[in-house]
């Protein structure tokens, strides 16, 4: 009989490695800035080249397509989930928990970074630039939402590495999961450090 519930959770965590690959793309373009303003605009000039008419399809296409069906699966999945890390308080289930609850964060702050910084400045005119992003994130309010919600993607990317491994048997067995789920935890570690530098460059007097 077809199990189209397996099937989705199959291609849901598939599509969670896409964006995850995105993820890193768009990390290593922002971790431009820590060789100053002017790479970074540089880097953000070079993007701008590519004509609209390839640049909208591919943006629809390839990355406002997957992650719709990403977030509303993950919202059906998040509902069906028990959350209980305090009176179950090991490790994998403090990740299970913090896996939806960075799910939840991401969606609020995704919309909101999408629209802002993608389709409220082409509707306006404004030209991101570095000048443009430092002055926005001068604001203390938004440089942390902006700040946790990297951690969070990060994180939600890191451990659904790990749970990948799991669920298609990668990691059969307690101590290769171990081993995973360690080096899937450190990576995260890696890239918030990362971030939180690069991200400090918008309000420290660096360059």
């Amino acid at each position: 009989m077809f199990n189209i519930t397996f099937y989705l959770r199959r291609l849901h965590s598939l599509v969670g490695l896409f964006m995850g690959a995105f993820l890193m793309m768009h990390i290593g373009n922002n971790s431009a800035v820590l060789l100053g303003p002017d790479v970074m605009n540089m880097v953000i000039g070079t993007l701008d080249k590519i004509p609209m008419y390839i640049r909208l399809p591919l943006e629809l296409g390839m990355i406002a397509a997957p992650f719709g069906f990403h977030a509303l699966y993950g919202v059906y999945i998040a509902l069906q989930a028990r959350n209980n890390p305090i009176s179950y308080g090991y490790l994998q289930n403090w990740q299970f928990t913090l896996q939806r609850w960075t799910a939840w964060y991401l969606l609020v702050f995704l919309v909101w970074h999408v629209y802002y910084l993608a389709v409220h400045t082409r509707i306006t005119g404004i030209h991101l630039c570095f000048e443009f992003l430092q002055s926005y994130l001068s604001n203390p309010v938004y440089w942390v939402l902006y700040v946790l919600g990297m951690w969070a993607a990060i994180f939600h990317f890191a451990n659904g590495i790990n749970t990948f491994c799991m669920t298609w048997g990668i990691a059969k067995g307690p101590r290769i999961q171990m081993v995973i789920n360690m080096a899937c935890m450190g990576f995260c570690g890696a890239l918030c450090l990362e971030t939180l530098a690069l991200m400090l460059v918008y309000i420290l007097p660096i360059f």
